[in-house]
């Protein structure tokens, strides 16, 4: 296989299957069933195109190796269900929270840790609640768990957690950082040792201080609106979220409105762009663009903002199932799934319910293909895209 090909990653989580497609002719180059993959915790890209990801219903995480001669490289069992999955810059050492699963309290304060090196595995007790994780590099690398009510980012030395004893025994941070109590989005910048993570004043930043962290200033949204998914640009040092704001009323979602919200780490400058009502969350970082999916009654359509922050739209057909008005766009309805590479073109979009994925050219705004698959992709399903080179382990969180 040519070192630049691209292969997709699709999981249908709910009926516990994943394939491997060449991108964008949709061949099937591999397939895991009986593998009901945690579509929160997501893919977290590794190095030489691999991946990591957790089985829920197994309680393992996953290294695939979508360019190799086997696809299952390394299984670990962990905790589940799984909440959030992170590495350090290096892609050998993870941790994984888990959250609330099929449940409507936290219930599960479990924390598991992993050195993919050593296959070496401990797990302890933090705090109950959905704890999101970044692993942060250096010769002696931290755990930072970001807490809700009350919010706060928890320093963990990772070796000291590697280091526990059987049994599951309660941990105390090593350092604490103070939070609002409405976090939600992680990311790292691995080269300058930050961290940050979303809330309803913005985007929190800190930085490593020896064992600790030390805070900076908060990153405004620059709107009444917030975002509740937060990434690492690897392409250009960049933050990336959607802005929601609007009604809080899910039942009226489809006034909701929406923009992406892009801040460069580099010069300081944030800028804001109109994406429209409706559902709009998580993105995808394709070479030149950025991708996002709005669900909206009125008509779906994928967005690609280009380079040149130039914003083209491409409808997408209807899904039966689809969110509708009165209605939530959570519960028992169909969603999308959007994944690129930042090594790549190549945008590939589900339409849940139907088994279909729409490959398209973000170059062009063309789809060059629509893959058509033998499971369903209820509620949208999870991808990830990748090329073995494409760098896209520089942002080690999982997505």
């Amino acid at each position: 296989m040519p070192a630049a090909a691209a292969l997709l990653l699709v999981s249908d989580h709910v009926n516990g299957s994943l394939h491997v497609l060449t991108v964008p002719d949709g061949t099937v180059t591999g397939r895991l069933t009986g593998r009901h993959l945690s579509e929160h915790a997501g893919f977290l890209a590794l190095p030489s195109g691999r991946v990591a990801c957790v089985d829920d219903r197994r309680g393992e995480v996953l290294v695939l190796d979508p360019f190799g001669d086997e696809l299952v490289e390394l299984a670990v069992p962990v905790a589940v269900p799984a909440e959030h999955l992170a590495c350090d810059p290096s892609g050998r050492l993870l941790a994984v929270t888990t959250g609330l699963g099929r449940n409507t309290e936290p219930w599960s304060d479990l924390l598991t840790v992993v050195d993919l090196a050593t296959q070496d595995t401990a797990r302890v007790r933090t705090r109950a609640g959905e704890p999101g994780v970044t692993v942060l590099g250096g010769g002696d690398p931290l755990v930072v768990l970001r807490h809700r009510e009350p919010g706060a980012l928890a320093v963990h030395r990772f070796a000291d957690l590697l280091g526990a004893p059987p049994g599951c025994p309660a941990v105390t941070p090593h350092a604490l950082l103070p939070l609002p109590d409405d976090g939600h989005g992680d990311a790292q910048a691995p080269g300058s040792g930050h961290v940050f993570a979303a809330t309803g004043a913005g985007v929190h930043r800190a930085r490593r201080k020896g064992d600790a962290l030390v805070a900076e200033a908060v990153i405004p949204w620059g709107s009444p609106a917030r975002g509740w998914y937060l990434r690492l640009d690897t392409r250009r040092q960049a933050l990336w979220s959607t802005l929601r704001g609007g009604p809080p009323d899910p039942l009226r979602w489809p006034e909701w409105t929406n923009q992406a919200w892009r801040h460069d780490l580099g010069t300081g400058r944030t800028l804001r762009t109109e994406l429209g009502p409706g559902l709009v969350f998580r993105l995808a970082l394709a070479r030149h663009h950025t991708a996002f999916t709005r669900l909206h009654p009125d008509g779906d359509e994928l967005i690609l903002l280009g380079p040149d922050d130039a914003v083209r739209r491409l409808p997408l057909p209807a899904m039966e199932g689809a969110p509708r008005r009165g209605g939530t766009p959570w519960e028992g309805v169909q969603r999308r799934a959007v994944a690129a590479s930042p090594g790549s073109d190549w945008v590939a979009v589900t339409r849940g319910g139907h088994g279909e994925v729409h490959v398209v050219d973000a170059h062009t705004g063309h789809e060059a293909a629509r893959v058509r698959l033998s499971t369903p992709l209820h509620h949208g399903g999870h991808m990830t895209l990748r090329t073995r080179d494409d760098g896209a382990e520089g942002d080690p969180v999982g997505r």
